[in-house]
């Protein structure tokens, strides 16, 4: 069991736990089980997105979890569909209701795509209006983050990113760095592609640590910064994900990590053409879709 949580501050005061629980494809059967689990285990920042269709769990799930609202750190996410003035505003007052909260302690786009700008203008709306505590975007590359800082009244106070030893976005930290942004880590251990649970290098720390190669991955991304929102269904691996806070990584095991750097995505290149033509189309399937559909894909 962890020692205790360590938090992070973003550049307008807020605190957040730097270790988050994810739902990205927690079914909706499953989710409320598992959100109530990590709740119970120790974490107190939930991670979701419209684009999941598990918002009404995660929010029925802290309601019966006993924990007061103000002492969990709610995440969302705004999906393409809902980009532009006014209906970001919209799908943002429907995440609440979903979520049964009357604010939520971060927003996210999603996406880079689509009217990013009209979609940024509702945030900060509803940032100043206090139904949000703090904004911020997902998946923004440096080029892209850097223009919506530099051309915003309001920059991004976190920016969620394809983070782990093969893919380190050391580039794109050094420029959060400059514009006060927060890096968040989605997929930290890379759903174990390229063979990242039995990399060598990670079992070797871990064992000099007596942990495993996902902790140490995690531990890693602590050290550097990084907010990690880590996914399971299992109880006892919620557990291990937070048992990461009774060690430190030496200079020279950061560097052998480091070392381990791709710069290459496990997943796919959001600036490849190719799949902002698929994020497109998944944009126009979706607006031929029930709201009440449950065979909505989850993104």
């Amino acid at each position: 069991m962890a020692d205790s949580m360590t938090y992070v501050t973003l550049s307008n005061g807020v605190e957040v736990p730097q270790i988050g629980y994810g739902v990205y494809q927690v079914t909706q059967d499953e989710c409320e089980r598992c959100v109530r689990d990590a709740l119970e285990v120790g974490y107190r920042h939930i991670d979701t997105a419209q684009s999941y269709f598990n918002e009404e769990q995660v929010g029925s799930a802290v309601a019966a979890s006993g924990v007061d609202r103000a002492d969990v750190f709610l995440t969302t996410k705004v999906w393409l569909e809902h980009y532009g003035e006014g209906a970001t505003r919209t799908s943002v007052e429907d995440s609440l209701r979903k979520l049964g909260t009357d604010y939520v302690d971060l927003v996210l786009l999603h996406q880079p795509f689509g009217d990013a700008y009209g979609a940024w203008r509702d945030l900060v709306r509803l940032y100043e209006e206090g139904k949000v505590r703090a904004v911020g975007v997902s998946n923004f590359y440096v080029d892209r983050l850097v223009e919506f800082c530099e051309f915003n009244d309001v920059a991004p106070m976190v920016n969620q990113m394809e983070t782990h030893p093969l893919n380190q976005q050391a580039e794109l930290m050094e420029w959060e760095e400059k514009y006060r942004v927060r890096p968040e880590a989605w997929a930290p251990f890379g759903e174990g592609r390229g063979g990242l649970f039995e990399n060598p290098v990670l079992a070797e720390i871990g064992a000099a640590h007596g942990k495993s190669a996902a902790q140490v991955m995690l531990r890693w991304n602590l050290q550097r910064g990084v907010i990690v929102l880590p996914k399971s269904v299992h109880r006892e691996r919620m557990e291990e994900n937070l048992d990461v806070l009774d060690f430190a990584l030496s200079e020279d095991e950061m560097a052998r990590i480091a070392a381990l750097d791709t710069k290459t995505s496990s997943f796919f290149d959001h600036r490849d053409p190719e799949m902002v033509r698929w994020f497109a189309g998944i944009v126009e399937e979706r607006r031929h879709q029930h709201d009440s559909s449950k065979e909505k894909k989850n993104w």
